[in-house]
């Protein structure tokens, strides 16, 4: 099963609701899973060279001041922390290369889940409704945010390999559906040196669509090599700083339904998420045809 939901805000004020718009989406999809949720907001983007650092750790009452501190005087660069319960997003200028250094020497509990200047990221195990109240999305703005719920089918259940799935920077992507070819597109990527955190299928998708892009393709060019490399079932929603992008697979086995007004474009699994957004009647609703890339821009 699990759920799918995007939102792009094209006015300021839309951008303002943004959190209590998408909030009830995430929350109407937990019926197509409640393994684990999560939840990608992207918001104005930081000025170069900030960027801002998005962190999980198991313990609800772990003291993020203390991380903060000891990452200053640990690296000697600046640095702004904004925490709430186990996750936590550090603003700096400091490179990710090092950050990522720095953290994995210093606190192997915390792992980095976001990176970017416009993404801010939250996931985690349990209901959507339950994680929703705990990071407090209803009170969020932003441009745009892409959410999932799991019903995991094909891997563990846990924070990790909840949805979204992000590579890079300010780069995320939540899948619905299966694919058949996850481990040779794993190998193919492993052996140009990419990393990988879980054994989940998403990742290899998530991974493999941030590797072409940092060879020179756009994410729409990406997505069209996907379709000869990526084996399976799958509707695709994925993020950058400045675009909000769907495809589903030749077959479109797995549903997707679009709604779009002159105040935001909204996706969702099942049209019943959209049903409480503002206008949703006089909205132009479609469902993406199969293979076809759809692209939003904020």
């Amino acid at each position: 099963m699990c759920g799918i939901v995007g939102l792009l805000a094209k006015t300021n004020a839309t951008r303002s609701q943004l959190g209590s718009l998408v909030t009830p989406m995430l929350v109407c999809m937990g019926t197509r899973g409640s393994d684990s949720a999560g939840l990608a907001f992207f918001l104005d983007p930081l000025d170069a060279p900030q960027r801002r650092f998005g962190l999980f750790c198991r313990n609800r009452g772990f003291d993020w001041q203390t991380l903060l501190d000891e990452f200053r005087q640990g690296t000697g660069g600046d640095g702004a922390i904004q925490a709430v319960t186990n996750h936590a997003t550090v603003i700096s200028s400091i490179t990710p290369a090092d950050f990522k250094a720095w953290l994995q020497r210093t606190y192997s509990d915390v792992h980095l889940i976001s990176v970017g200047r416009a993404i801010e990221m939250y996931k985690d195990e349990g209901p959507p409704g339950e994680l929703a109240e705990r990071f407090r999305f209803t009170g969020r703005s932003g441009t745009h945010a892409v959410g999932h719920t799991r019903m995991a089918t094909e891997s563990a259940v846990s924070p990790a390999h909840a949805h979204p799935y992000t590579a890079g920077e300010d780069f995320c992507l939540v899948h619905n559906g299966s694919l058949s070819n996850p481990y040779s597109v794993r190998r193919k990527l492993e052996r140009r040196g990419i990393t990988f955190e879980t054994d989940n299928d998403t990742e290899a998708g998530c991974r493999f669509l941030e590797w072409r892009m940092r060879e020179g393709d756009t994410l729409e060019q990406a997505i069209e090599t996907s379709f000869s490399e990526l084996d399976g079932f799958f509707t695709f929603l994925m993020a950058t700083a400045d675009r909000m992008v769907l495809v589903r697979d030749a077959f479109a086995c797995k549903p997707a339904v679009v709604a779009e007004t002159d105040a935001y474009v909204a996706v969702a699994s099942e049209f019943r998420s959209l049903a409480p957004l503002p206008g949703i009647k006089s909205a132009r609703v479609f469902e993406p045809a199969p293979q076809q890339i759809y692209s939003w821009t904020v």
